[in-house]
């Protein structure tokens, strides 16, 4: 069985939809982020990172087999199933480096848009627009990409799961679609697969407020270690 821990965040939808895409069976056990639940003990075996989400394989060949980080995951279910992934070499890697391109890139620097237009506690006016102008710059490259494809890689794989919950969240990061006529096609195309609309009712992606927020900043090693041994007591 597989046990995926999960808050619907863009990065924990990425591997909720991967499994509905795949049909496996899996358990869903919440960690909530607005609690500091990251910084649980049970949770850093599993995560030391203390992000989600996080995998666990309890049927994995020599025992329970542990992941952390997004795009490990996604590549790990492609793998034990042989789908989502070509087994040609150059196509593989085709759909590599767009699932690297986002865990990379368009990932973080949304987050980073996210954090500066919303959620900091003072207004930096150069953040937001080096952010905002980034993903931009970065839908630019991922629309040229879809020119004329109907997914990033050629055919549907574990590089249009990553990107797509990136893309649900584009007005926070100042982006209209409007602007970018091939990521819509293809957003709109993806949004209507059954296993992504099953992962939207299981895990649709719920906003932190800026109080809640606050828990996920200004982490230090000794912060997070305080945090730990807080939880432990």
């Amino acid at each position: 069985m597989l046990e995926l821990y999960f808050f619907p965040s863009p990065n924990g939808q990425k591997a909720l939809i991967c499994l509905e895409e795949l049909g496996l069976p899996y358990t869903l056990t919440p960690v909530d982020l607005a609690k500091g639940e990251q910084f649980d003990a049970a949770f850093l075996e599993i995560s030391p990172n203390n992000k989600i989400p996080a995998l666990v394989d309890h049927d994995a060949e020599g025992g329970p087999l542990s992941l952390f980080e997004s795009g490990a995951i996604l590549e790990y279910l492609a793998d034990k199933t042989g789908r989502l992934l070509p087994e040609d070499t150059r196509a593989r890697y085709l759909a590599k480096q767009w699932l690297y391109w986002q865990v990379g890139g368009f990932g973080p620097m949304a987050g980073q848009a996210h954090h500066f237009r919303a959620f900091a506690p003072e207004e930096v006016p150069y953040a937001i627009r080096r952010y905002t102008d980034e993903m931009n710059r970065l839908y630019g490259v991922f629309d040229q990409q879809l020119e004329g494809r109907d997914h990033i890689a050629g055919e549907y794989s574990v590089a249009d799961i990553a990107c797509w919950p990136w893309v649900v969240p584009h007005e926070r990061q100042g982006q209209s679609l409007e602007d970018f006529p091939n990521v819509k096609r293809w957003f709109e195309h993806v949004s209507a697969r059954p296993a992504v609309q099953r992962a939207q009712e299981f895990g649709n992606e719920r906003l932190l407020t800026p109080e809640e927020y606050t828990v996920l900043l200004n982490q230090t090693r000794d912060t997070a270690a305080a945090v730990q041994r807080d939880g432990d007591t």
